[in-house]
């Protein structure tokens, strides 16, 4: 038997799904993007960058939720869409769109959790830029060794890396909460506000920000193949996942603040660490930053895994190159595309930075993904109905109307990303056209030559 044949089996539970898509979300993110969103705001209103992305995140989950449970297969976004827009029709585009795009963006969002370790990693000491490339390079090629392995070990893995974040938030929390003033931040959330065009462009951009941080709910559907009891555990872990992250967010926010004022955390890229130096000294700090940097492990290793599902998805499908397809003949995991995208990660970790690899990572997916998902679960609804539903999302179509234009709003708050990325949307229906007759050809080779 050939690797090729070995299916995915169901490994994962409800409380390793959550925990996946926590760790995922609450990675290096949140630690280093809060002094850029109220740098961005310049003002107490901060907060509501915070409340938009929360907002966004509950509605998309639950698009995801009834797709997720409805079709529970490896690779999330490519079979939605495929489905979605009609699998002889455009559906066979916009998956290709989606898996041409991920081949970029994953590897970016691998990069950004590298990169945002490196970086943070020099608040213990100053790292030159040559060291620090070459420890955001070594922490791909770790993550890319601890995911070489069976999938219910990985499962095991997950919850462990979760306590670690639920240790780092705790501890900012309860520490604004004992120093007594925590919802101060709240009262002045309005504060020498003015509504006007100013304000829509910094909540743009700032927002641009906090939802890269909420990112991450969804990957349980990357992994829909591995999941125990998908109909019910996919939905429950990404809503457990959305809400949770929400209050942590909110309130470390909230605390921190209550503590540094906001004047003086827009300074502070290392806020985090500043909070619990302020409120238990410098031993404690070291310590928090310790387990701020594994929470960033912890994103990047989450990320890693549900990413390496997309190409092995198409490329099973008939729709991506076939070796993608492979499986290890030992662990079964998708080995190919696993080695594949680290080893892209690897050199963009080497060439970005931080700053430049938040809005591409955005901009690339909300037109192909999320508005895209958005509107093909109104089509799938039309022309199926919801009795075969295993879950109907809330509210229906309201989530829909909500997510939409927050996502446009998002999109062209990126600036030059938008245009990079519809050039890159434009880039890939040109190659899915001129070579939409060779992948037939190549996949059926492939059989043949088994």
């Amino acid at each position: 038997m050939t690797s090729t044949t070995v299916a995915l089996k169901r490994k994962i539970s409800l409380i390793q799904a959550t925990s996946i898509n926590m760790i995922d979300m609450a990675g290096i993110g949140p630690f280093v993007v809060i002094y850029l969103v109220i740098q961005i705001s310049a003002g107490p209103h901060f907060l509501y960058a915070w409340f938009l992305g929360a907002l966004l995140s509950f509605a998309d989950a639950l698009i995801w939720s009834e797709l997720g449970a409805a079709y529970p297969m490896a690779g999330g976004s490519y079979n939605f869409l495929k489905i979605a827009y009609g699998k002889e029709k455009g559906g066979k585009l916009f998956s290709f769109l989606y898996v041409w795009q991920t081949m970029i963006q994953a590897p970016l969002v691998m990069a950004s959790a590298a990169i945002g370790f490196s970086e943070y990693l020099s608040f213990f000491v100053p790292l030159s830029p040559a060291i620090s490339k070459i420890i955001s390079g070594s922490l791909i090629i770790l993550v890319v060794i601890a995911l070489y392995r069976k999938i219910e070990e990985i499962g095991k893995i997950s919850i462990a890396l979760w306590i670690s974040m639920i240790t780092i938030f705790s501890w900012i929390i309860i520490g604004g909460i004992m120093h007594g003033n925590m919802l101060e931040p709240l009262k002045h959330i309005n504060e020498n506000i003015q509504i006007n065009q100013l304000f829509f462009v910094a909540l743009g951009q700032s927002t641009v920000k906090t939802i890269y941080t909420y990112l991450g709910y969804y990957n349980i559907c990357q992994l829909g193949g591995e999941i125990v009891n998908p109909e019910k555990n996919i939905p429950k872990s990404m809503l457990i996942s959305v809400a949770g992250i929400s209050v942590l967010y909110i309130a470390t926010n909230l605390s921190i603040t209550s503590v540094i004022p906001w004047q003086s955390a827009m300074k502070n890229k290392y806020i985090a660490s500043e909070f619990i130096k302020s409120i238990s000294g410098n031993h404690a700090a070291n310590i928090g930053t310790v387990i701020i940097l594994l929470v960033a492990f912890a994103s990047l290793f989450s990320a890693t895994l549900g990413y390496s599902r997309v190409p092995y998805a198409a490329a099973k499908d008939g729709a991506f190159f076939p070796v993608f397809s492979r499986l290890h003949p030992t662990k079964n995991f998708p080995y190919v595309s696993l080695l594949f995208l680290g080893g892209v990660a690897f050199v963009f970790s080497l060439l970005f930075k931080m700053k430049h690899v938040i809005d591409g990572i955005l901009a690339m997916r909300i037109l192909v993904q999320f508005v895209a998902q958005a509107i093909g679960v109104v089509l799938l609804r039309k022309r199926n109905g919801t009795i075969r539903l295993p879950f109907k999302m809330w509210l229906y179509p309201l989530p829909v109307i909500v997510s939409i234009p927050i996502w446009l709003f998002i999109f062209f708050s990126t600036g030059m990303a938008a245009i990079f990325a519809a050039v890159l949307i434009i880039a890939g229906i040109i190659v899915y056209y001129l070579t939409k007759d060779w992948w037939k050809k190549e996949i059926n080779f492939e059989f043949e030559n088994k």
